[in-house]
């Protein structure tokens, strides 16, 4: 069966550039400065005030991927970029997109594979990655909210690994480790570092950690189907 392991990366847009309305409903529970302050940290993590800064798209039998990221010219004003080229790591080929052309060459790989792979995708990457679609006037090539229950179409991890809720969840760092897989997830790197990277310019060590959260995300997979699925 072709099955694929996928997972995002994300960015909050510049608070200052969102409507006065927006910005209002943003920080409608902010009391304070720092409260306020941590609203504005998580804006990636909504698609509504977010981009996706990278996709990474694996096959778990082959171990060949693409990761598409963003690698705009210039990350902040006044400050220049450089283009970004092509390449190839680890079987893994890298190409830097606009968002737009990253979610359309998402949905033209995602339609070509009968099940896919998350952790924790229902609860964020799958939703976030079709409201994104949406607001760019994109149209899904399928559904990427199946029925929960059901392990046919989309496996996510998190689901299995807690059985719908039954135990608390855990990073994936932490499943990998606690399984005894030798996690390929970056040393040093973690989600919430995502906006600082991306101000830096740093947009190939954002695909990088994409496609090592994807790497990590497969052996998991690759565990549970051994050990734990029925």
């Amino acid at each position: 069966m072709p099955r694929v392991v996928f997972d995002i990366e994300t960015i909050g847009v510049d608070f200052d550039e969102l409507s006065q309305d927006a910005q209002d409903y943003v920080l409608k529970d902010a009391e304070d400065e720092k409260k306020a302050k941590d609203k504005k940290a998580k804006l990636g993590l909504w698609p509504l005030t977010g981009e996706v800064a990278a996709i990474c798209l694996i096959n778990p039998d082959t171990g060949k991927g693409r990761t598409y990221f963003q690698a705009p010219a210039s990350p902040n004003r006044g400050e220049p970029g450089q283009k970004v080229e092509p390449f190839v790591e680890d079987d893994i080929q890298y190409e830097a997109l606009t968002e737009k052309e990253i979610l359309e060459r998402f949905w033209q790989e995602i339609k070509g594979y009968e099940q896919f792979i998350t952790f924790n995708g229902r609860r964020f990457d799958c939703p976030y990655i079709m409201l994104r679609s949406a607001a760019l006037k994109i149209r899904p090539t399928r559904n990427l909210m199946p029925y929960r229950y059901s392990n046919e179409e989309h496996i996510d991890l998190m689901d299995q690994l807690t059985f719908y809720g039954s135990f608390r969840t855990f990073p994936l760092d932490f499943y990998c480790k606690s399984l005894g897989l030798e996690s390929t997830k970056m040393e040093g790197m973690s989600g919430d570092k995502v906006q600082e990277y991306f101000k830096k310019g740093k947009y190939k060590e954002i695909a990088r950690y994409c496609s090592a959260d994807v790497r990590a995300t497969a052996e998991l997979f690759d565990c549970w189907e051994k050990y734990i699925r029925f």
